[in-house]
């Protein structure tokens, strides 16, 4: 080979490296030569390195933790807690907790929502508690617009980071410190983006089967399973193999909108506390999951693609994606209302 190499004209020999380096970039920004340094999935583990169920168990009991944390995130300092929010009576519980991933200019999107699946008085006789949680804004328009808000309406969790698609994590781990620490007492945790279709009633529907076991674990909506990283370089979506070195994610709950019993947001919120970030939200809580040997349970109603739309379509639907529009949502919610279906 490097004797025919040699062979070959200047020009030749420089179209031969043009060749060869193009071949290189190509497989370089395309991901193509990643795929040959992962590991496979077999082999799965995750910083902290081990098994950590045993440790969260014994948290859950009580039992003070033998190690220390290592996520930075439960260090993010919250500006805005909204601590009434779950207040209940003596031996009273809260049905349902939605929190709600929103972006903090999203004024809009907040206000339709509290106007149709998240008005906490949507049945008489049961309760519901709403927030948003939201980051912060270099806009100083918004971060008024922002405390002026939350004296409004008190539904706010905002924590001391800057607001973007890549700090979903952290706004997930907020998510579950605040539960953890200001709503002990509810049921169910509906944790959604803002950008949803939700139906409370058909939300609720199922829970009667097991609302009154508090041990019950459930970690549901949108199940994706067998999903690989993405390597291409200039994907939204791109990760390293040197962040995470596995030819497959564990299985995950879509994060637009899944619901966790009590039980199933202790072990998430304890073994988040030993589980080091990952960049994608719903990934990050499914490597939590698979280090917690936790059941994920698929939903059919759950959808992560916008439903197509028509009245009796929507009689079992629980979550649609795609109602960014605030004037379509509060449309279709109403209909939906009106039809028995909301």
């Amino acid at each position: 080979m490097v004797l025919v190499f040699r062979r070959l004209s200047r020009t030749s020999k420089r179209n031969v490296l043009y060749s060869i380096l193009f071949v290189f970039v190509f497989l370089y920004f395309s991901g193509l030569w990643s795929r040959f340094f992962e590991r496979p999935f077999s082999e799965f583990d995750y910083p902290l390195q081990g098994a950590i169920d045993g440790l969260v168990e014994k948290l859950i009991e009580g039992h003070p933790p033998l190690i220390q944390a290592i996520n930075p995130y439960h260090g993010i300092n919250l500006l805005i807690t909204s601590p009434g929010k779950c207040s209940t009576r003596p031996g009273e519980h809260l049905r349902l907790v939605y929190l709600i991933k929103s972006a903090a200019g999203n004024f809009a999107r907040r206000d339709a929502i509290r106007n149709s699946w998240g008005f906490e008085q949507r049945f008489s006789d049961v309760r519901i508690a709403t927030v948003f949680l939201v980051g912060t804004s270099s806009n100083s328009k918004v971060a008024r617009a922002i405390e002026e808000e939350n004296r409004m309406h008190s539904d706010l969790v905002q924590a001391d980071f800057v607001d973007n698609y890549y700090n979903n994590t952290m706004k997930t781990v907020v998510g579950l410190k605040w539960a953890f620490e200001f709503c002990p007492n509810a049921r169910f945790y509906f944790f959604s983006d803002d950008d949803m279709y939700v139906s409370t009633k058909n939300l609720l529907r199922p829970a009667l089967d097991f609302d009154s076991d508090s041990n019950f674990e459930l970690y549901s909506g949108y199940l994706w399973s067998g999903s690989r990283p993405m390597r291409h370089v200039f994907s939204k979506w791109f990760v390293s193999v040197t962040d995470y070195p596995f030819d497959q994610y564990p299985d995950f709950i879509a994060a637009g909108a899944y619901v966790l019993t009590r039980r199933a947001l202790l072990k998430l919120y304890y073994g988040s506390l030993f589980t080091r970030p990952f960049l994608f939200d719903d990934v990050y809580l499914g490597i939590i999951a698979e280090k917690l040997k936790m059941k994920l349970t698929h939903s059919k109603e759950f959808h992560f693609f916008k439903k197509e739309y028509d009245v009796f379509g929507y009689r079992y639907v629980v979550t649609s994606h795609g109602y960014g529009d605030p004037q379509e949502l509060l449309r279709v919610w109403n209909e939906q209302k009106t039809a028995g279906n909301a």
